[in-house]
């Protein structure tokens, strides 16, 4: 009973296959011990909430089962990674050097143990636990070289220039550009002088975005007293990547003498975190998020005053949905600079829109966008974006006017703007205007498969410029492939040129690849109809009419369309 009532919202399946996993990692003579109730259900929900990334309400239960890890084969390295993902890393310490002592240590308690030693400089003892990591198997690829780069970050002090240069070449080869990171990072940390140079070969590389690393290549300017070649990397930085936060940031705490930020590729431990977190980063990539979160939290273990980690640790919350989790993150993110502040008020406001907060979201992004300092163009688009998402066209309208008249037609906003706009006059039924807009946007950047999607939808919706649309559309659906919208907007000028056989084709895949949509369910009816699939063409309006997000005007549409048919 205690397990159903802490469990009720989940599923039986996923309980079972926990309480098979507790049992069957068990050793058979402490069974007695927790074979009760209360610890199989401390067990179960603990779990079940570090799943869902819940980590110090998950803390909250595995902490009650103090000694499991004598007899519970896997619990010693989930308990530590709900210890560092709650931001308990000295209770995970402290705990790895518990299971240390019981012989029951583990790839992550040694990794730990080697990460708390590398913060506080005991550099041998930091490399022998590493070392200690290295020989236990490891979860990832990106786990074992991590720990082989930790290896060679925490022995430098023992070792030449040439001598680490070769313990860097000995690296896994798959991670080539973390190397090439990992080289300029060496060159720094021994005085080399080549640094500037090896930095300059990074940033210039144009088969991977190394725009971060051109803040990294101006602080290491900076501690050498070269602050006005600083201040020019990051201003020509910014004219290739003017979205980039860190760069953003930066420049602002160059011009107004400020320090946001702490680095310095002469401590092992802030390079060390530095990699860690591209890592941390390539994990949430690929979803796996709870990992990511693990080795983010070892990387702000290391350099806490880096807060630009929290960034990425802020969107793994968003992206699993622990709006609350991740809004805490971008409220403290709020004190570390303006670009950051900025930053932080569009996050918390698109997860205020989340929650259903429309009015509080918009309040809240007014206010901020009143209070920014400088408002540049990028900021000002930013909010009309913001504004024209959230159905304000007409106060959109004025700021993407605004930067129109700030900006040429080649600058790289030209097209964006015009697109913002044009959408924004669509839909405030000012079809003259966007018409002008959409075009001038194509004609500044022709292969914006969505903004021809737009454009040429539009035309067929009015009966006008069908075959144009049609070629347009074919189009755009060699620019994105499978792109739902796009291939119901070919199937429906198909469907608009009587090609009806053509048309249900399309429609046909669309529906499929977008079930829950009411429009293209729509077409996919009206083009069944045609096709004399009448029984068929009923069964998909009738569908469409139970969809939650239905338009009145589109469901009278359909109720006549039963009636009548078409």
């Amino acid at each position: 009973m205690l397990i159903v009532k802490k469990l009720s919202k989940i599923t039986d399946l996923i309980k079972i296959v926990i309480i098979f996993i507790f049992f069957s990692t068990f050793k058979a003579e402490s069974f007695e011990k927790y074979n009760s109730a209360d610890n199989i259900s401390d067990y179960i929900t603990g779990i079940l909430l570090f799943n869902q990334s819940k980590y110090e309400d998950s803390y909250k239960y595995l902490k009650r089962l103090n000694g499991l890890e004598k007899s519970h084969l896997t619990f010693p390295s989930k308990y530590l990674y709900t210890l560092v993902n709650s931001g308990n890393f000295i209770k995970a310490f402290n705990y790895s050097k518990k299971i240390e002592r019981e012989k029951k240590n583990s790839f992550e308690s040694d990794l730990i143990i080697g990460i708390y030693y590398l913060k506080n400089s005991k550099y041998d003892l930091s490399n022998q636990y590493f070392f200690k990591a290295k020989q236990k198997s490891s979860k990832t690829l990106l786990d074992s070289y991590i720990v082989n780069t930790l290896l060679l970050w925490s022995d430098l002090r023992n070792n030449q220039f040439d001598k680490a240069r070769i313990k860097l070449k000995q690296l896994d080869n798959r991670f080539e550009n973390i190397k090439k990171i990992q080289n300029a990072f060496l060159n720094c940390f021994f005085d080399r002088n080549n640094t500037e140079k090896l930095f300059n070969e990074l940033i210039s590389n144009t088969e991977t975005d190394f725009s971060r690393y051109n803040y990294f290549y101006a602080n290491y300017l900076k501690s050498i007293g070269k602050d006005e070649k600083a201040k020019k990397v990051i201003e020509s930085s910014l004219k290739k990547y003017p979205r980039n936060l860190l760069l953003n940031q930066y420049i602002l705490d160059l011009n107004n003498a400020e320090k946001n930020f702490d680095f310095s590729c002469k401590k092992e431990k802030d390079v060390a975190a530095e990699i860690i977190y591209i890592a941390a980063n390539a994990m949430s990539s690929q979803s796996m998020y709870s990992l990511s979160n693990f080795y983010l939290n070892l990387s702000k273990f290391l350099n806490k005053e880096f807060h630009a980690f929290d960034t990425l640790l802020a969107e793994n919350f968003y992206k699993i949905s622990d709006f609350s989790s991740s809004k805490k993150i971008y409220e403290k993110l709020i004190n570390h600079g303006a670009a950051f502040k900025w930053f932080s008020y569009k996050q918390i406001s698109r997860i205020l829109i989340e929650e259903d907060d429309k009015e509080g979201s918009l309040k809240l992004l007014r206010n901020s966008y009143k209070e920014l300092p400088i408002k540049g163009i990028y900021e000002t688009f930013d909010y009309a974006e913001f504004l024209k998402n959230n159905e304000e066209y007409e106060s959109a309208i004025k700021y993407y006017t605004e930067i129109l008249s700030r900006v040429d037609k080649k600058h790289p906003l030209f097209p964006k703007v015009t697109d913002g706009r044009g959408v924004s006059y669509e839909r405030s039924d000012k079809w003259d205007k966007a018409e002008k807009d959409l075009l001038a946007s194509l004609e500044a950047k022709p292969d914006q498969a969505y903004v021809i999607n737009y454009l040429a939808y539009s035309w067929i919706e009015q009966g006008v410029k069908i075959e144009e649309s049609l070629k347009m559309l074919e189009k755009a659906n060699k620019l994105k492939t499978n792109d739902p919208y796009i291939i119901d907007s070919l199937g429906w000028a198909l469907f608009k040129l009587k090609r009806y056989k053509e048309s249900k084709n399309y429609l046909q895949l669309a529906v499929r690849l977008m079930p829950a949509d009411p429009i293209v369910n729509d077409h996919y009816g009206d083009v069944l109809w045609k096709n004399g699939k009448i029984i068929q063409a009923r069964y998909y309006w009738n569908y469409v009419l139970n969809l939650e997000k239905l338009e009145n005007e589109l469901k009278e549409k359909i109720e006549k369309k039963l009636i009548k048919g078409l």
